[in-house]
């Protein structure tokens, strides 16, 4: 795959807990934990195209409960960046539980340095997509990042009584 360079800007967004083990804009949990499209050796930031996306996935990897003390942060790639897009027709068995295919594609990609962001499909929501950033790409000094606020979450996503 070969990366194409953004004509825009970009947003996106991301959600945690600034208080918490690691920054909101840190890649260092996705070597202890990693994702869909990434392994340990392979440090990545994931993001959101939007907000409402950045909420189901942290509402999908949660316990049910509210989320404590979380913020949210706006991601602005800028024009010029380079990128490139998986989409679901493009990479078989991407979506795949255990996710194979996925974490061998994101790491090749990290690793490569290939673009700074990949633009990937979202399972929980499929037709949105998420992206992944590489904070070890050149480019990765020109991500800006606005001061992280509040997320204020609606209690009816978290009731058990209809």
């Amino acid at each position: 795959m070969t990366a194409q360079v953004l004509d825009r800007t970009l947003t996106c967004y991301r959600i945690g807990d600034p208080n918490g083990r690691f920054p909101i804009f840190d890649a260092t949990g996705s070597t202890i934990a990693p994702g869909r499209w990434n392994t340990p050796a392979s440090p990545v930031i994931y993001a959101a195209e939007h907000f409402a996306t950045a909420m189901l996935e942290k509402l999908v990897h949660g316990s049910g409960q509210i989320p404590k003390n979380q913020h949210s942060i706006t991601i602005t790639i800028p024009k010029g960046a380079s990128y490139e897009v998986v989409t679901a027709a493009g990479l078989k068995d991407w979506d795949a539980v255990p996710p194979v295919a996925s974490k061998i594609f994101g790491e090749d990609w990290c690793q490569a340095r290939r673009s700074l962001i990949l633009i990937v499909p979202c399972v929980v929501a499929r037709v949105e997509r998420n992206v992944l950033i590489n904070p070890g790409h050149p480019e990765f000094r020109d991500v800006e990042t606005s001061l992280h606020e509040p997320v204020l979450w609606d209690g009816r996503l978290f009731a058990t009584d209809p």
